[in-house]
């Protein structure tokens, strides 16, 4: 398992339900690219066993925020569409609108690790304050964990104790 970036120190626990093997790039590939929605609910039911079997849960889950460019290309945010399907088996409030991508970044694909990481300076911004000590980031895959360090800091600047994430799968 390759190193995580020093940032990441700012994430409580990394929580993680497959390796990106086998199944799991089409399954998010076809979430992703395909607009294949099923697989959000198929995706969130998996990482839920991970997270019912004795994850502490959050006050909040957040979505990992897309850059409107990026979104009205896709047409839908993949995070979204997995977390609500966690907040409402879990019951725990999705926030979709305090944490914002403000810049659009370069696809992180094919990025080395130090390129990825200085990509994600400055990414993310907060909209509002938010009312919950501990947030759980939801993605549907880690890589080097750039992105939700970005996020992560960022959070934990705007006074946030505690942030896990949670992903579907980790490369």
């Amino acid at each position: 398992m390759r190193a995580l970036p020093e940032t990441l120190a700012a994430v409580r626990r990394d929580l993680r339900a497959y390796l990106y093997r086998y199944q799991m790039p089409y399954l998010i590939g076809q979430l992703k690219f395909g607009r294949d929605y099923k697989n959000a609910r198929l995706l969130a039911m998996l990482l839920g066993e991970h997270i019912a079997a004795g994850a502490e849960l959050p006050e909040l889950l957040l979505p990992m925020p897309l850059h409107p460019k990026r979104y009205r290309e896709r047409g839908f945010n993949q995070s979204i569409e997995i977390a609500r399907h966690l907040a409402r088996r879990f019951d725990i409030p999705l926030d979709l609108y305090s944490a914002v991508r403000s810049r659009d970044t370069l696809h992180q694909a094919g990025l080395p690790a130090k390129q990825r990481l200085k990509n994600m300076r400055g990414a993310f911004r907060l909209q509002k304050t938010l009312q919950a000590d501990h947030v759980a980031i939801v993605d549907d895959v880690m890589t080097t964990g750039a992105t939700v360090s970005a996020l992560a800091g960022v959070l934990k600047q705007a006074g946030v104790g505690r942030v896990d994430v949670w992903v579907c799968a980790r490369a």
